[in-house]
């Protein structure tokens, strides 16, 4: 079974769709093993967006994930990363399928829905950092 980081990002939760997204990757096969709420520290998303850290879109990225509380989610399944990956669609909403999570519940290209793991060592270094 592979695993996945999967990060309900701080509007799913005040808009309170947390469980639409949920049993999107449930219906889908998929298992959610670990969950928690959390407001994440900024060393935690320093950490977690380290690969960042030079862009210009750092700072605000960081400063979003910590204005409200995200659900972090194991989920699990075969091949779970490509089809979590998938089910969210393109970064920016205006290109994602229309049918996907951030075609559906996306706001913007900066306010994005979810956050998954792209790889499995992403998703090895995500978990650990999470959970």
């Amino acid at each position: 079974m592979e695993k996945t980081l999967v990060l309900l990002k701080p509007e799913i939760v005040k808009r309170g769709l947390m469980g639409k997204l949920i049993s999107i990757y449930e219906e889908k096969g998929l298992t959610v093993e670990e969950m928690k709420l959390i407001l994440p520290t900024r060393e935690l998303l320093e950490e977690h967006y380290a690969e960042h850290k030079e862009k210009p879109f750092f700072e605000s990225l960081v400063e979003y994930m910590s204005s409200g509380k995200v659900c972090a989610m194991e989920i699990q399944g075969e091949g779970a990363i490509q089809i979590v990956r998938t089910l969210n669609g393109k970064t920016n909403p205006l290109e994602a399928d229309a049918g996907s999570i951030r075609g559906r519940f996306a706001l913007s290209k900066s306010v994005n829905a979810v956050h998954s793991s792209d790889c499995p060592e992403s998703a090895e270094r995500e978990l650990n950092l999470w959970f």
